[in-house]
């Protein structure tokens, strides 16, 4: 097959891709060398590029051969995480404290080495949009991508995302109908109480004794008021009070996060804790400030997309290599503003299980967000025909059976696909 032999061809090339990123991390929203480096290679294959988007994102847009008006959104993300790595190999990092610990090299690397194949072979019938976004890392980069006029500049039917996912062997594929990855949100609480002279608290009104109990209070909405077929996580995370071992402080913060998959679930998680910390602060006679900040929502894939996805990808490893009920996980992923606006489904390629390691690769796990992660090189061809797949997939969707993957799990509805 064509597409075998040209991408193979081409790994050596991706590798270099792939390192030459991991070796120059940029930190969210100062992706400027990065966006820099990818535009580059687009424009040396003849894609034009959208500069600008949300700050340093970008979009090659590439026609193919036939007069479809289909589009199609493949996203990448770019940025990294301010981490100090601590492999030692070449392409390690060389910017003190930045550092590819997510894979993000490994999925711009992917997405670049589709775009380098389409150009050359575009027997498509319609439109690819490569969206390389920032600030994935907590910075909300696709929602200032939408709101920058993304969907407007760059017209797209559906999009779609692939994100490595370390313990899943490599070779094989992971999708859902429905909710994939968690909903994000933090909270601070601030109590302001009355301090004294640690021999004499009883002329204090002790914010930390109130922290304590308001947060071990938290700890029962999750496994008292949210329904224990829905899932959810409240972490308090970090408790702050206090400069001397003998003054009883003034002030106490408490602060932390909270995950799930429903919007009511969380509605209800916030209103639970501010009557818990209000109810404990009126007990005490003290006052507080309760802030919930909601960062991503969940990511609910599109059940027609998810099986066009499961479709590709069985096509691609074998239906008994895709998992097409993934396991849902807490972890949260900003690809989910985009199928808040249209349809699609993101999905994970196993990234192994780390124990084929390079030389100069830290001891510790190969998981996401550790010290000593590294993209696995070897996804690189598979990342790359999956993207390419999935382009001839959509855009030739006449010559594709479509089937929807019914959700399992009680209580989601099916995503209805909206191209």
């Amino acid at each position: 097959m064509i597409v075998e032999e040209s991408i193979a061809a081409f790994q050596p090339e991706l590798t270099r891709i792939r390192r030459h990123l991991h070796a120059h991390p940029e930190l969210r929203f100062e992706e400027q060398q990065t966006a820099d480096y990818v535009a580059t290679l687009l424009e040396a294959w003849d894609i034009p590029v959208v500069r600008g988007i949300g700050g340093h994102g970008l979009v090659g847009i590439l026609r193919g051969e036939g007069n479809g008006k289909r589009s199609i959104g493949l996203r990448a993300d770019m940025d990294a995480l301010p981490m100090q790595e601590a492999n030692t190999f070449a392409h390690a990092s060389r910017h003190e404290g930045k550092m590819h610990a997510c894979g993000h090299d490994g999925h711009t690397a992917m997405l670049l080495g589709a775009a380098r194949y389409l150009s050359q072979h575009r027997d498509f019938d319609g439109t690819v949009n490569f969206i390389f976004q920032p600030a994935e890392e907590g910075g909300a980069g696709a929602r200032r991508m939408i709101e920058d006029g993304l969907f407007e500049r760059c017209p797209m039917d559906a999009v779609f995302g692939v994100h490595n996912w370390p313990g899943l062997a490599v070779g094989r594929f992971g999708v859902r109908p429905d909710a994939l990855m968690a909903s994000s949100n933090t909270f601070s609480l601030q109590i302001g109480g009355r301090g004294s002279h640690a021999g004499q608290p009883h002329r204090s009104a002790d914010p930390v004794m109130i922290a304590t109990q308001i947060a071990q209070a938290w700890q029962t909405i999750v496994s008292r008021n949210v329904d224990p077929n829905d899932s959810a996580v409240l972490s308090v995370t970090q408790i702050h009070a206090g400069d001397a071992v003998n003054v009883i402080p003034e002030h106490a913060v408490l602060s932390g996060t909270v995950r799930s998959f429903s919007v009511d679930v969380t509605n209800l998680i916030e209103s639970r804790m501010r009557t818990i910390a209000e109810g404990i602060a009126a007990a005490f006679d003290v006052d507080l400030t309760f802030h919930f900040a909601r960062i991503y929502p969940a990511l609910v894939n599109h059940a027609v997309e998810a099986g066009l996805v499961a479709d590709v990808m069985g096509e691609l490893v074998g239906a008994e290599n895709v998992d097409e009920n993934m396991t849902r996980t807490m972890a949260s992923e900003d690809f989910s503003f985009y199928l808040l606006h249209k349809p699609g489904a993101y999905a994970f390629i196993g990234n192994g299980d780390g124990t084929e390691r390079l030389p100069g690769q830290a001891e510790g796990p190969c998981q996401l967000h550790s010290a000593s992660y590294d993209f696995n090189d070897a996804l690189l061809p598979l990342g790359t025909k999956y993207w390419v797949a999935l382009t001839h997939a959509y855009l030739n969707r006449v010559e594709y059976p479509l089937r929807c993957i019914q959700a399992t799990h009680r209580g989601w509805p099916v995503a209805k696909a909206g191209a």
